[in-house]
């Protein structure tokens, strides 16, 4: 699968994976929000339910029942209609409002009824319960007609319950056209008690009197309401979830977009760097990968370019090499061969100063091959190394010691400067090989009347090693390349600078092996310093 795909996938997942949380999260809020408007809806029916209800049990009628239909549809927010239970119209809040009138809602219509629930007395026998329950209806009628009248005239009503439920009016002040009356006044007590007893055999009773004291008191009593709730077509609490998934449907839209653009700035530097290392590999070191910015991706291509451009310096480095070595020995072995025919032909006579310069020139070519070996082994690390103490000042007099004659031929003056010995952990062979090399090439540099100096001096817990010489000095341009194999500080080559030019790539390689480091300064016409830095071993200073 293509990276691009896989970033497209990656990003899409996350994107589907938050959108859904999302949905999810805003579903269960929305759930929970229409479950309490729900709670709240029943909670509102049972309080427009028992409010009306109040009204019919305290009135004992419907008249004037407007006002408060008006109040309770203003404090819940419903639209209420009321009507008796054989379709007469009573009240409806969109007109006392100042609304147009709506048709009711597709709900059953909730029933009120405001006549009393009687409490029995349980301890009673069934024939004390009917009469209680005679005794209930005639009072309940008394009280229905007194507070129905007491509404009708416009008169306040207040009423309480008995022990048994029935309302009783305790208004203040009383219309005369309003009379309180009593159960004598009705002919027809016998006949209702006559009737309520015939339930006492009926089981359970207390329905049965419940039962019979509605249908006798239903001539007086405010007929049961039909209470509707809302309008029609009016849209129930639901989730709407055509936003979310128009949400859902953006993040994923934005998502891929996100996924096309990041994949493309991604993938164009990729396929810049995979282009350019194919071309690497078939042979073309020129080719580069162009960077700009300073992301993860910049940095990968400026990467990918030191690679090239060391990859290709090697093999400069390598082909240099190459031809240096056949330029060292093709003439030298030209020079050999030549001499040979010529003494087998008897051209020349075998003089002892030939056979030594013979000689001498064979040695040459087999120390160059012997640096290249050693060069060699030391860039693999497989170069040998016998570690010991070695104290530096030692090192560097025995080095004079051994250039001595050399520098007094030369006319240059030779100096130790190390006032203290230094110690460090070293191949003292290999060191001193360095430190000869550099000394070397330092007096064949100075012309007579120079001075060449090997100077030591400890530096917190490092050594420095310094080879100082008065001669001609490099020149800024040549500097970099003092290390690189073969290079000699004559523009011409010529072999009367002397060494194989392999001398301080070694030196450089032996000091790196020893975890220090060789650096070099110089001014044309002042002088050069080269400079070794070791680890010296604590407290080796004194």
């Amino acid at each position: 699968m293509s990276f691009r795909l896989r970033v497209l996938g990656l990003l899409m997942l996350i994107a589907l994976t938050a959108t859904a949380a999302t949905a999810w999260l805003t579903l269960r809020q929305a759930n929970r929000q229409v479950q309490e408007a729900v709670t709240a809806g029943q909670e509102d029916i049972s309080a427009i339910t028992g409010k009306l209800r109040g009204y019919g049990f305290a009135h004992g009628t419907w008249d004037g029942v407007g006002p408060t239909v008006r109040a309770l549809s203003r404090d819940t927010g419903e639209r209420i209609q009321v009507v008796t239970e054989t379709g007469v119209p009573l009240a409806a809040s969109d007109p006392l409002a100042g609304r147009a009138p709506r048709l009711p809602g597709s709900q059953p219509p909730v029933l009120v009824d405001p006549r009393p629930v009687l409490r029995f007395d349980q301890d009673l026998v069934p024939r004390g319960n009917a009469k209680l329950t005679l005794v209930a209806m005639e009072r309940y009628r008394s009280a229905a007609a007194d507070a129905a009248c007491l509404t009708r005239a416009g008169a306040t009503v207040t009423v309480r319950t008995d022990q048994v439920g029935i309302p009783v009016v305790t208004t203040g002040s009383r219309p005369a056209t309003c009379r309180v009356s009593s159960p004598d006044d009705d002919p027809r007590w016998a006949q209702d008690g006559t009737a309520a007893l015939a339930c006492e055999d009926v089981r359970p009773l207390a329905p049965c009197l419940q039962r019979v004291f509605n249908e006798r008191t239903a001539s007086v009593a405010p007929p049961r309401l039909e209470v509707s709730l809302g309008y029609q077509n009016e849209s129930p609490p639901t989730i709407a979830a055509a936003p979310t998934v128009a949400v859902a449907v953006g993040v994923a839209l934005a998502t891929i977009l996100g996924a096309l653009l990041l994949s493309r700035a991604v993938l164009r530097p990729v396929r810049a760097i995979t282009l350019a290392a194919d071309g690497l590999g078939e042979g073309d070191l020129e080719r580069r990968v162009p960077v700009t910015g300073g992301d993860e991706i910049a940095q990968l291509g400026r990467a990918f370019n030191r690679m090239a451009d060391s990859i290709q310096a090697g093999e400069d480095r390598q082909r240099r090499l190459t031809g240096d070595i056949a330029h060292e020995l093709r003439t030298p072995l030209a020079n050999l061969r030549g001499y040979l025919e010529a003494l087998r032909d008897g051209v020349v006579e075998p003089a002892p100063e030939l056979l030594d310069s013979l000689h001498e020139e064979a040695l040459l070519q087999q120390r160059i091959v012997d640096d290249l070996q050693v060069l060699a082994l030391a860039e693999a690390g497989a170069l040998t190394y016998r570690r010991s103490e070695v104290d530096l000042r030692d090192l560097l007099e025995a080095a004079r010691t051994a250039h001595r004659a050399h520098a007094g031929t030369a006319g240059v003056t030779l100096e130790v400067d190390a006032p203290h010995p230094v110690y460090v952990t070293a191949d003292a062979d290999r060191l001193r090989q360095v430190i000869g090399n550099l000394v070397g090439n330092a007096l064949r540099a100075t012309p007579p009347g120079g001075r060449v100096t090997l100077a030591l001096d400890p530096y917190g817990e490092l050594a420095v090693i310094e080879v100082r010489d008065t001669g001609k000095g490099i020149p800024a341009d040549d500097l970099p390349h003092v290390f690189d194999r073969f290079w000699r500080a004559d523009a011409a080559r010529g072999r009367v600078t002397g060494g194989s030019g392999l001398g301080l790539s070694i030196a450089r390689q032996i000091v790196t092996d020893h975890q220090g480091t060789i650096d070099v300064a110089s001014t044309v016409g002042v002088g050069t310093t080269f400079t070794i830095v070791l680890g010296a071993r604590s407290g080796s200073a004194g």
